[in-house]
């Protein structure tokens, strides 16, 4: 299915729950999402069911999963799941399409590899500020291809950033890295800011655009911060 097509589906279509991921700390709830007799398996997290957080504004969290997808599609990262804001039977939420794994991939062996996906992934960590990379939020289609999930807990003002993925820290980017990393700029600085700005406050947006010329001018993977845990907990 095209993606155009996906991404009305699960942004216009309707929304029936199927059941719940039980392990998961906020309401997440699997679901399909169907219109014109084509049906998508979706992820939807409701606002209502959003535990509060000492260190994140109520209510925000889905916002913060659509800021992520956003950065992740404009600017090329292609590594968030198609997600929508939308309105569904337990009110506003974020809407997620449903990834399926390759299930042979060992995740708890492959997450500190160095494999050039994960490097994509560690970058684009660095960038959004994730507070929640674990290895359970690592979704692989396969070695080459994966997708990351819960981008909840993201775009803080303050460095923040907790992760499995920590093998290239203090290791200096590729050209196309950096190259990635002006476009990142670049767009945060027009169309992009504008895209979060529904999303994320000011604040957030400028902190942003800060942390990403601070990763070009220092030119290598930030390293764990001795002010703050380096690794989220559990860490599966």
């Amino acid at each position: 299915m095209a993606t155009d097509d996906k991404l009305e589906i699960l942004r216009d279509g309707a929304l029936h729950v199927t059941g719940r991921l039980v392990d998961a700390s906020n309401a997440t709830l699997y679901a399909t999402s169907s219109l014109n007799n084509e049906e998508l398996i979706c992820i939807y997290k409701p606002i209502a069911g959003e535990r509060p957080l000492w260190d994140f504004s109520d209510g925000c969290l889905a916002h913060r999963e659509y800021a992520a997808y956003l950065l992740s599609n404009k600017v090329g990262f292609d590594l968030v799941p198609l997600t929508v804001l939308r309105d569904g039977p337990y009110g506003e939420g974020m809407a997620q399409e449903w990834i399926s794994i390759d299930e042979s991939i060992d995740l708890a062996a492959f997450f500190s590899t160095d494999h050039p996906s994960l490097r994509w992934m560690a970058l684009f960590d660095a960038i959004i500020n994730n507070t929640d990379r674990k290895i359970g939020h690592l979704l692989p289609l396969t070695f080459e291809k994966i997708y990351g999930c819960d981008h909840g807990v993201t775009f803080h003002v303050d460095d923040k950033l907790r992760t499995v993925l920590w093998q290239w820290s203090q290791e200096p980017f590729t050209d196309e890295e950096v190259k990635l990393l002006a476009r990142t700029d670049a767009l945060l600085s027009g169309e992009l800011g504008e895209m979060l700005t529904p999303n994320l406050t000011q604040e957030e947006i400028a902190a942003t655009q800060k942390r990403v010329s601070r990763l070009i001018l220092e030119g290598r993977f930030p390293e764990p911060s001795p002010d703050w845990p380096a690794i989220p907990w559990p860490a599966f």
